[in-house]
């Protein structure tokens, strides 16, 4: 029975906030952690036998689980152009990411059927560098083809309660989702509400719109005027009143940026309602005030918000009533962003390209701040995610009998985020794996780099030898 052997003096182990010595064991044949030791052991003295390409010793660099990106758009089939299942994974696993759960747009077809679902597991097949799951979608009309998709097995199912951006994944009303719950009533899964809202506020909204063609489209304060915390809030009271009815069904916020929710999140949480939250890098890293004029590539839905904002979600992340913190990754051609044309943020698709990044935003961010530990990094990323995508007990966790998914990172190695080279450690538009490389965190330097990444105790990603040169995709449909 071939074993991997894993050893370091800074191994995150489930239930810690810092890395400890630790050393565990992968069985290659099943890819499952079969021990998990305290301390770094010595290998002359406990695996003498085992061959050296089977023992890994990372010494003082950290071994972390993989993190588990439960929210990311890899639009294909149909959108290959904007992003696909290789180059995506590939993004993903080169920033510690070893599970991604696609969402049901922006492929052409959608998730919305089980012929749907087949054809972009085909389309997946052999193009996976990291595990791969998939949330169904929930449109108009579509009530009594969920409970089959449930069978398929997808995690849950993706709703909107604003339009999406694409006319082949439209926006559902209240009575739509009570038809979809009732249907899933007896199903064990969950329902995940991008939660924006016109609903309360035709009139406003027709107000905000006519006064943003009075200003310049190319302004972030002009796009940002247009969605108001007031669209999440409103979208988020509908949530809990429809999760009152049906209780027995969790509900999920997605990528959450309004900190004006949280008390009602908060409350409604505290009542014992079966409600999730998620939030994103973006919304922890990037700021309002600090978006150029006429750059898109900062625009998504909902909108980054300002500082104060920004510090709210981070302690509603600290204090539980965001549950997890993932990328949506979103991404587009160039022209969709239009970059390079006028700079119109209300006319540019709305969405941020993340996939490879997210380990050391967070990771960035909390070496500016003294509450936040790698092992809540790796609670957001990793544990609660997992759990979200109803991958508990096999992802989020360095645990015996969890898939052996884990990440060498070096907590201390710097990059800066630019577009030429230009005599850095690391420079990041060659490195990007991602299709199209538009980036907002373009002059960030950041910190803390992956230096290998495993899908069940196969490499799937190694920085030191030109990234993926010589490995085959280890990724599988979950």
């Amino acid at each position: 029975m071939p074993t991997l052997v894993v050893t370091s003096n800074n191994v995150l182990l489930e239930g810690h906030k810092t890395p400890q010595p630790a050393t565990f064991e992968v069985n290659l044949e099943t890819g499952k952690i079969d021990a998990v030791h305290e301390g770094k052991r010595d290998k002359n003295e406990f695996y003498a036998s085992t061959p050296e390409e089977l023992w890994i010793d990372a010494g003082d660099l950290y071994v972390l689980p993989g993190l588990v990106d439960a929210h990311v758009h890899l639009n294909e089939p149909g959108r290959t152009d904007w992003e696909g299942f290789m180059t995506g994974t590939q993004a993903a696993i080169s920033g510690g990411v070893t599970t991604v759960v696609d969402m049901p747009l922006n492929s052409i077809p959608p998730t919305t059927t089980v012929d749907n679902l087949k054809t972009k597991r085909s389309a997946a097949r052999g193009q996976c560098w990291t595990d791969v799951g998939f949330w169904g979608g929930i449109i108009p009309g579509n009530a009594e083809d969920l409970p089959p998709l449930v069978a398929e097995g997808v995690k849950g199912f993706k709703c909107f309660l604003i339009e999406s951006g694409v006319d082949e994944f439209p926006c559902v009303a209240e009575n739509d989702l009570v038809q979809a719950l009732t249907s899933l009533n007896d199903s064990p899964t969950t329902v995940l509400y991008h939660a924006e809202l016109e609903a309360k506020t035709d009139s406003k909204g027709e107000q905000r719109m006519a006064e943003a063609k009075d200003k310049d489209p190319a302004s972030y304060s002009t796009f940002l005027a247009s969605r108001p915390q007031s669209l999440e809030l409103d979208a988020i009271e509908l949530v809990i009143s429809l999760h009152q009815r049906f209780p027995h069904l969790r509900g999920h916020v997605v990528h959450l940026s309004a900190a004006d929710a949280l008390p009602v999140l908060r409350k409604a949480k505290a009542a014992g309602m079966n409600l999730t939250v998620e939030t994103c890098f973006h919304y922890l890293c990037l700021t309002a005030e600090h978006v150029p004029h006429g750059h898109p590539e900062f625009k998504c839905c909902p909108p980054i918000r300002d500082d104060s904002n920004r510090e709210l979600l981070w302690q509603g992340l600290l204090n539980g009533t965001i549950d997890c913190v993932v990328s949506d990754h979103s991404p587009c051609v160039a022209s969709l962003k239009r970059v390079d044309d006028d700079g119109d943020f209300m006319q540019a698709w709305g969405g941020v390209s993340t996939l490879g990044l997210g380990l050391s935003l967070l990771w960035t961010e909390a070496n500016k701040r003294k509450d936040v530990t790698i092992g809540d990094i790796i609670k957001w990323t990793s544990v609660n995610s997992a759990k979200h995508a109803s991958l508990e007990g096999l992802k989020g966790a360095i645990e015996v009998g969890y898939d052996g998914d884990f990440v060498i990172w070096d907590p201390e190695a710097e990059f800066l985020v630019r577009s030429f080279l230009d005599g850095e450690q690391l420079v990041t538009k060659g490195l990007l794996k991602f299709k199209n490389k538009l980036s907002p965190y373009e002059g960030l330097r950041l910190r803390g780099v992956v230096n290998k990444a495993y899908v069940r105790g196969s490499l799937g990603y190694n920085r030191l030898t030109g990234g993926f040169a010589g490995i085959s995709p280890p990724g599988r449909l979950l």
